[in-house]
C-alpha cells in the first residue's frame, strides 16, 4: 500500500490532482493524472477551502483511462467532512516571536473551547510544543528538549 501525495505544495506536472469530489459522506470520487494508483493505496489531498490541510483517502476501486494517456478516475473513502468547517488562525511563539498561520477542521456547532483544543491538536501535528498557556515553535521546542 503506497501513499501518494497530491496536495497543493507538491507540485508534480507528472503527478497531478484534477478533481476530487463528494459523492456522499465520507466517499469521494477523484481525478489524477500519474502516479500508479492501485486499491489500497492512500491519496493525500487538500481538504476543500483550504492551503495546506490535509485530506487522507483510501483508494477502493480504479479506473486507467486510455485517452489521454496516464489519467485515472477512482473511488475513495476518507473523513465525512458534512458540517465541517475550514478556520484559520495564527500562533505565536513566547521565546522566539516567530508567528504562523494555521488551519484546522472545525464543526459548525463547535464551540470556543472545542474549537481551541482541536487548534492546540493541530499545531502539536505542526510541530509546535504547547506550555501551559503558551506555545513553542519548532526550533525552540528542539532546544527545550536538548536542554533537558
Amino acid at each position: 500500500m503506497a501513499e501518494h501525495d497530491f496536495r497543493r505544495t507538491a507540485l508534480n506536472p507528472s503527478h497531478t490532482l484534477i478533481e476530487c469530489r463528494t459523492l456522499a459522506g465520507g466517499l469521494y470520487q477523484v481525478t489524477g493524472q500519474g502516479g500508479g494508483i492501485q486499491p489500497g493505496d492512500t491519496l493525500i489531498c487538500t481538504v476543500k477551502g483550504s492551503k495546506d490541510l490535509p485530506l487522507p483517502l483510501v483508494v477502493g476501486k480504479v479506473r486507467y483511462l486510455i485517452n489521454p494517456a496516464g489519467q485515472w478516475t477512482a473511488t475513495a473513502n476518507g473523513p465525512d467532512l458534512r458540517g465541517q468547517m475550514v478556520l484559520g488562525w495564527s500562533i505565536k511563539c513566547d521565546e522566539c516571536s516567530k508567528e504562523q498561520a494555521f488551519e484546522f477542521l472545525a464543526a459548525e456547532k463547535d464551540d470556543l473551547p472545542q474549537r481551541t483544543r482541536k487548534a492546540v491538536q493541530r499545531i502539536s501535528e505542526l510541530g509546535w510544543t504547547p506550555r501551559d498557556d503558551n506555545h513553542l515553535c519548532p526550533q525552540c521546542s528542539k532546544a527545550a528538549r536538548s536542554e533537558q
